[in-house]
């Protein structure tokens, strides 16, 4: 694969840059850096402006916002969201619900949810993981019954990742208990959050920040047109989500910005021989995290490439699986240069500039330890790694 770009792609590239770069608030831009996007707040304000300017979902239909690029194009557009430090625009409408209504939805739901779903006029979670339902996410168990021109939910979610800002779910249900496979009797249902009968609960996380929730429905009743596609045809829908979802969550850019940071840091550590640029050891690890990523860089480019035509490409799973390992070992090489920096944790300040409290060690270090616990999660949502490795061994080697 030819790396170097052409003069056309250097243009393109140029072009995207400049208005990243000059469109983009340079406080949402400096935070996203930082790694202190305020939501919702930051997430609305940058998708509303790359929506203004045709940048938000270039993946979609033209008809519907998206851009007819090639896929070195895509590739670039993602690419420097993370170099300029853009916050990635909300993955829950633009990767996952926004390609499924856009697909499989009816004329009437794409003119009512895609324009306000690609502006962040609506903001959109994610209800597929349930408490005995995460990886086997086929065994769920929220049942859809239909009652006249409604349907009756009840049931639980769990992992809710920003639940609490969310105006609407996407949401698997079980609309027929009957079926002879479970994958067949799941529906694709889009629910009002501020729907009678609907409790969001928060879930602390290990890093003791707040980002999912538990979501409850009890009677939560849906207007049968927001069922989308056929119904008992979910799984489809769903697959079809997934795949589109991991080609994207390989998150090459913002490791790549991660490393880069861990070698500018590391050269201002000071260790025995000079700084830690200067130890061997750790030098030839950072050197096998940069060819790792490249490698992977590599494999996201035929990986999106051949899903050209709009269908989800199994080895997006590589991706899946690789990006995660990647992102978690840049996230433990950055706390393992801020060393014992990295333990001055102290609670959240809202009223502090740097939003930490007013304590020694640098924010970068403070927040090394934390950011480090939170990227254990990048193996387990999107589907597990060891379910990674179960779609790799049957559909991409066929074994």
């Amino acid at each position: 694969m030819q790396l170097k770009l052409s003069a056309d792609e250097v243009a393109f590239r140029d072009e995207i840059r400049r208005f990243f770069t000059t469109e983009i608030p340079a406080d949402v831009r400096e935070r996203a850096a930082a790694g202190r996007v305020r939501y919702p707040d930051d997430i609305a304000t940058t998708m509303r402006i790359l929506d203004g300017g045709g940048l938000c979902v270039p993946q979609w239909p033209v008809q519907w916002g998206g851009q007819d690029w090639s896929p070195i194009q895509h590739h670039i557009w993602r690419e420097e969201l993370a170099l300029c430090s853009v916050p990635d625009p909300l993955p829950f409408n633009t990767a996952m619900v926004g390609p499924v209504i856009a697909e499989f939805g009816s004329q009437a739901q794409k003119e009512r949810f895609l324009p306000s779903t690609a502006n962040c006029d609506i903001w959109w979670c994610q209800g597929f993981s349930e408490p005995e339902a995460g990886s086997d996410l086929a065994s769920l168990k929220t049942r859809a019954v239909r009652d006249g021109d409604e349907w009756v939910v009840n049931g639980q979610k769990t992992w809710t990742t920003l639940g609490q800002y969310a105006d609407w779910i996407f949401a698997l249900v079980r609309t027929n208990p009957d079926a002879p496979k479970r994958q067949a009797g799941i529906s694709f249902l889009l629910i009002e959050m501020n729907s009678p009968g609907i409790d969001v609960r928060p879930i602390e996380l290990i890093d003791g920040g707040y980002e999912v929730n538990e979501v409850f429905f009890n009677d939560v009743r849906v207007p049968a047109d927001q069922l989308v596609g056929e119904e008992n045809a979910g799984w489809s829908y769903a697959k079809f989500l997934l795949g589109n979802e991991r080609t994207g969550v390989a998150r090459v850019g913002q490791t790549k910005m991660a490393l880069a940071r861990a070698k500018k840091l590391a050269g201002q550590t000071k260790a025995a021989g000079g700084s830690l640029l200067d130890e061997p050891l750790f030098a030839a690890r950072l050197a096998e995290l940069e060819n790792e990523l490249l490698a992977l860089e590599l494999t996201q480019l035929r990986v999106v490439a051949s899903s050209a035509d709009g269908r989800p490409n199994p080895a997006s799973s590589l991706l899946k699986l690789r990006g995660s390992e990647l992102q978690q070992a840049a996230t433990e090489i950055l706390a393992d240069i801020a060393g014992t920096n990295s333990l001055a944790v102290a609670p959240p300040d809202p009223a502090a500039a740097n939003g930490t409290a007013d304590i020694a060690a640098p924010p970068w270090a403070q927040q090394a330890v934390p950011t480090y616990l939170n990227y254990r999660k990048v193996s387990i949502y999107s589907g597990s790694s060891e379910v990674q490795r179960q779609i790799i061994d049957k559909a991409v080697l066929g074994l």
